[in-house]
């Protein structure tokens, strides 16, 4: 969203303040100073009103995007530019179907063209990691099961033996008594 927001909001800023500039050449101001600050508060309506556009639509289309490429790998249990590719096809198609079947097909391909790139981008970050997610999960598994194993047989051991105790405590009398006799 911020990324949006900037991407949206400084091309705005610069030209609400140029129009400003080149609109307001009859007006009066009480000096430079406030000429200067009635332009940029123009510019700055203009940056918030045009940053504010494109920040909800990339922040919607990432969220999709995310949503998409991440369903699909938990779906698929792998990573693979694929789901990047139908993710990114499937948002920009969303975006575009407004425009009909040709805004469809248009932001189809422009949705893959985006996503192979983002989700290699993001593999190849992964691997510099040292780990990938999917890696990372079935490591997080692994260690998890391994631990609820240790403390399941942790917890059967002292079961087995209150129970030799109980049965210790009561054969130990029973053998006193035969003993007696």
């Amino acid at each position: 969203g911020v990324v949006g927001w900037v991407y949206g909001g400084l091309p705005a800023f610069y030209h609400g303040r140029k129009a400003f500039i080149e609109g307001s050449h009859g007006e009066l101001f009480q000096n430079r100073a406030d000429a200067v600050q009635s332009a940029h508060r123009a510019g700055l309506r203009s940056f918030i009103r045009y940053g504010w556009r494109w920040s909800w639509r990339v922040a919607a289309f990432v969220t999709i995007f995310n949503t998409v490429s991440t369903g699909l790998t938990a779906y698929r249990n792998k990573t693979t530019i694929s789901n990047f590719a139908s993710a990114g096809a499937f948002t920009g198609a969303l975006f575009r179907m407004h425009l009909g079947l040709q805004g469809l097909a248009g932001g189809f391909v422009f949705g893959t063209a985006f996503g192979i790139p983002a989700g290699g981008l993001l593999m190849i970050m992964q691997k510099l990691a040292g780990e990938t997610l999917h890696e990372k999960r079935n490591r997080e598994r692994r260690e998890l099961y391994e631990q609820k194993l240790a403390e399941w047989q942790s917890r059967l051991s002292v079961t087995e033996v209150l129970g030799q105790t109980e049965s210790n405590a009561q054969g130990g009398p029973e053998t006193e008594t035969a003993r007696e006799s």
